[in-house]
Order: C-alpha cells, then sequence, then structure tokens
C-alpha cells in the first residue's frame, strides 16, 4: 500500500517542481526583458524603432550609435565623472561605515536604540525630501557645482544604511579576540585594523559594492547639485544632451548598455558578498 502511494505521488511532485520552475522562467523573462529590449534597440536604426509593429531582433545589426558615442567627447566625460564620483563615495562611505558602525556595535550607551532607530527613520524618508537641506548647507559651504559636494550629499544619503549594516557584521566577531589582544598590549585602533578588519572583509565589500552601484545610478543629487556641463554624471548628461522632444533612440539606448556594463560586471562578480551583506543587515537583532 505504502508503495503505490510513493509511486502515485511521484508524478505529482514531479509536476510541482515543473511548475515551480516555469513560474521562475515567466518572472526571469519578465524582468531581463527590459534589459533585452535596451540591446536590440541599441543595434537598430532609427527607421526601424520607429514602426508601430516592433520587430524583435533587428533587420540589420548596426553599431552607429556606439561608434558615436565613442567619438563623442561629451559621453565620455560623463563616463569618467560618473566612475570618479562613484568611487569616492564608495571610500568616504566605507570610511565612515567602518568607524561608525565598530563604534555602535562595540560601545554601548544609552543612546544606542535611539540612534539605531533614527537611522531606520532617515532611510524611510525619500531623497527628494532630504534636497532642500543638502543644497542649503552646500550653497554655504560654497561646495555647489562640485563632485565633493555631490559626494558628501550622496554619502549623508546612504550612510544610516551602511552604518547598521557594518554594525551587523562587528557583532557576529567575538569580543573575545578583542580581549585577548588588549591582554597582549594593542590598542583599540591597532585591534581594529590588525585583528577585526581582516575579519568583516565581505562587510567592507558589500557596503563599498552597494555604494557604488547607488552612487552610479544617482540622478537626483547630480540633477540638483550640479550646474557646469563638463561636471555633469552619466545620468544627467544622457538627460540634458541625448534626450529631447524627438529622441536619437539607437544613440539613447547605446549609451544605456554602455552604462549598464560596469554596473553588471561588478554585481556578477561581488554578488555573493552583496547577498550575504543584505541578508545579515536583515537578521540584525
Amino acid at each position: 500500500m505504502y508503495k503505490k502511494k510513493h509511486i502515485w505521488n511521484q508524478p505529482k511532485k514531479l509536476a510541482v517542481q515543473t511548475g515551480k520552475y516555469l513560474v521562475l522562467a515567466a518572472i526571469m523573462l519578465f524582468l531581463l526583458f527590459p534589459v533585452y529590449w535596451m540591446l536590440v534597440t541599441s543595434l537598430k536604426t532609427n527607421n526601424e524603432s520607429y514602426r508601430v509593429v516592433p520587430t524583435f531582433w533587428p533587420e540589420v545589426i548596426n553599431f552607429e550609435g556606439y561608434k558615436t558615442l565613442i567619438s563623442d567627447g561629451k559621453f565620455l566625460i560623463y563616463y569618467k565623472n560618473n566612475l570618479i564620483v562613484s568611487a569616492a563615495a564608495a571610500l568616504v562611505i566605507c570610511f565612515i561605515s567602518i568607524f561608525a558602525g565598530y563604534a555602535l556595535s562595540r560601545f554601548h550607551f544609552k543612546w544606542n536604540k535611539w540612534l539605531l532607530a533614527t537611522f531606520s527613520f532617515s532611510q524611510m524618508m525619500p531623497v527628494i525630501s532630504r534636497l532642500i537641506s543638502l543644497y542649503t548647507i552646500l550653497q554655504k559651504l560654497n561646495l555647489i557645482d562640485t563632485h565633493i559636494g555631490l559626494v558628501l550629499a550622496i554619502s549623508a544619503t546612504q550612510v544610516p544604511f551602511t552604518v547598521s549594516l557594518m554594525a551587523s557584521f562587528f557583532d557576529g566577531i567575538p569580543v573575545e579576540l578583542e580581549d585577548a589582544a588588549h591582554i597582549d598590549g594593542c590598542g583599540r585602533i591597532h585591534t581594529l585594523f590588525k585583528i577585526v578588519m581582516p575579519l568583516v572583509v565581505p562587510g567592507i565589500l558589500a557596503v563599498g559594492i552597494y555604494s557604488f552601484l547607488m552612487t552610479w545610478d544617482d540622478y537626483l543629487h547630480a540633477i540638483t547639485l550640479i550646474r557646469s556641463s563638463d561636471l555633469w554624471t552619466l545620468s544627467q548628461g544622457l538627460k540634458f544632451t541625448y534626450l529631447g522632444e524627438v529622441s536619437d533612440w539607437q544613440l539613447i539606448n547605446s549609451a544605456s548598455t554602455l552604462g549598464t556594463i560596469p554596473m553588471l560586471i561588478i554585481f556578477f562578480i561581488f554578488q555573493k558578498y552583496m547577498v550575504k551583506g543584505l541578508v545579515a543587515g536583515a537578521v540584525k537583532g
């Protein structure tokens, strides 16, 4: 009787598993289709892109959009500015998050919970609600229309989350290791850099990658704080240079494809650190 029941359940389990894979495949196709359409459109001529009945593959593969962008000095300037701002913001955020996260994890005082609550509350506020205050502060410091001001503004937006994330990584390191180092004569700073930091490298990478990716895709801060065209970042440059009443869709999608490449490379190489970092931040007690 048991054997018959087991044989009967096998087709049922196979059908359930097949259904799960089909659902996952449908979701994946739905999410990846915009990326596919962007890539395909970058290889079409504008005449083909503006047709009423769309084509799902170019009739003739055309690389004119990429050639135009590479030969256009403006696009390369925007690309360089984006790299500089993203890398600088990632370094600043990592530096602040390491020290602030360590202090939040190791030094327990009566305001800890209120500080964490403030960080959580700041993450719930929309970015646009803070732009007026950031603009006023940076204007008083004469940092409007500078990459330094843009980096500081972006860092202020991301630091609450990254500090909480780094604190969760430091919480996973036993305090006994630091106590042993103190007994051997190590100071607090020496212990942090020589003992603790090598153990939280995945957390540092997670914070750095998250900061880089979020800054790379930033638009609101850049369009609010940067005015000079030679300082525009990629998203701002694409908006003001290539978008208009009659858009060159091949050029725009070519630029979008080239702008997506660094994010894809970084994400696929370091995705395990991103997942580990987000999970660590999610389960923090």
